[in-house]
């Protein structure tokens, strides 16, 4: 097979959950230890560093990646889903897999597929673990794909693990209350590893105190040991400084991701190089750690995360798409200057679509949409959905008609905004 035709045979053959959703999920960790065990193991030729929570894992796992690549050390990302390339999932020193190693991959390996019949993220995973190994990477940030205990990541032996935060999403396989997900997501944390949780939460605390110590692995709350503030936004950047204690340790830090949620993000990756440095774990001087925020999407091609497309009118896109998501969008948009807001809006149907709809502002104008997957949720049922929350639009057969609507009607300072979904952005991008 070529590489379309490689690609064909993963997103078709194998149960991908961005397609079908839960059908997708393989429950247990059986079949990525069996496709790892028969390709030598590769995850344990490298040092990992493992990513979870509900929002901002994928920004934090950007983050660290560039601060080791600034810190000199050969480091591996895997991240999910993708925006417009399925080889962003794998990334070397921020330079995507080659379609020849995925060809190769899927051609030495396909009956091992084929009578495992694997997941198409455990397929993904183990093609990352390899392709790490083969590549000699010194260390790897592994982001979690969907909760923690069961996810196909979960079989790296990390030497720090973080979990960034707990909100309601995915309720239908992690779980209906906060606690319940929150004991997904500890899952990763393992004996004796450090754990940083990025933010303290009163319903989930003890949750990870708990699973710390049946663990016997050091805990430390990001928000407990470090504080920011003098947080603006300048120029697509975001600045801010970060305390410990009463001491100004990282006076007027800035970051290429300008979305004001990214403050939270921040500190908890300062407090995981913290816990890094303290440990010995990882040498990283702070000129690193300032150059790899501040250069988070050349160093590691991340998009999506309160990104400007255009201006004049200013076209503004983030992946943000659960409640706790939406909460953090909303306020990057109060905080925007505009005349008049345009909203380019699509979701998948299985997210809580009536919670996230009645958070939405009712003064905007809206551009329904779908984008092209099976999860998609109709742009007509999204549309009549959000007439029930008070919201008003016109339904868009594609997000690009959508948005070209939204870019017609208008004005030089309006705002336009495109989100609702991680693949309407990709799309829009």
């Amino acid at each position: 097979m070529n590489y379309d035709q490689t690609l064909e045979y993963l997103y078709r053959r194998l149960p991908m959950f961005t397609r079908v959703g839960a059908a997708a999920i393989k429950k247990g960790l059986g079949n990525i230890l069996a496709l790892c065990e028969a390709l030598g193991n590769p995850q344990q030729t490298f040092r990992s560093i493992h990513i979870a929570g509900t929002n901002g894992k994928g920004s934090c796992s950007h983050m660290m990646a560039s601060i080791l690549q600034e810190a000199g050390y050969r480091t591996g990302l895997y991240t999910s889903p993708h925006l417009k390339d399925f080889r962003e999932r794998i990334r070397v020193n921020g330079k995507m897999i080659a379609r020849q190693d995925v060809v190769d991959f899927i051609e030495q390996n396909r009956q091992l597929i084929e009578e495992l019949e694997p997941s198409f993220f455990e397929v993904t995973v183990a093609l990352a673990f390899r392709h790490f190994a083969q590549s000699g990477v010194e260390i790897a940030v592994v982001e979690v794909g969907l909760g923690g205990r069961l996810d196909s990541t979960n079989i790296i032996q990390p030497v720090l693990s973080v979990i960034t935060n707990i909100s309601m999403d995915h309720v239908a396989l992690l779980g209906n209350t906060l606690p319940l997900i929150a004991a997904e997501k500890a899952g990763i944390i393992k004996k004796g590893i450090p754990v940083v949780i990025g933010e303290t939460q009163a319903e989930t605390t003890a949750v990870f105190l708990q699973k710390a110590a049946d663990m016997q692995a050091p805990i430390y709350f990001a928000d407990q040991m470090l504080s920011t503030f003098g947080v603006s936004r300048q120029q697509d950047r975001l600045k801010l400084s970060v305390r410990r204690d009463l001491a100004d340790i990282y006076p007027e830090l800035t970051c290429d991701l300008s979305g004001t949620y990214q403050e939270k993000n921040i500190r908890t990756i300062i407090a995981a190089t913290e816990v890094l440095r303290q440990s010995a774990l990882c040498e990283l001087h702070e000129q690193s750690i300032r150059n790899g925020l501040n250069a988070v999407k050349s160093n590691t091609g991340l998009q999506g995360r309160w990104q400007t497309l255009s201006k004049e009118p200013l076209v503004i896109c983030d992946t943000g798409h659960n409640e706790a998501g939406i909460r953090e969008v909303l306020q990057n948009i109060s905080d925007t200057p505009y005349e008049n807001l345009h909203m380019v809006f699509g979701m998948v149907s299985d997210k809580d679509v009536t919670g996230v709809l009645s958070m939405l502002p009712k003064h905007a104008k809206y551009y329904f949409c779908s984008p092209k997957l099976e999860r998609a949720l109709a742009a007509e049922m999204l549309q009549q959905l959000a007439a029930l929350q008070g919201l008003e639009g016109e339904v868009f057969e594609s997000v690009t008609k959508a948005r070209a609507a939204a870019e017609q009607s208008a004005a030089r300072n309006d705002l336009i905004f495109i989100g609702g979904s991680t693949f309407v952005v990709a799309e829009a991008i």
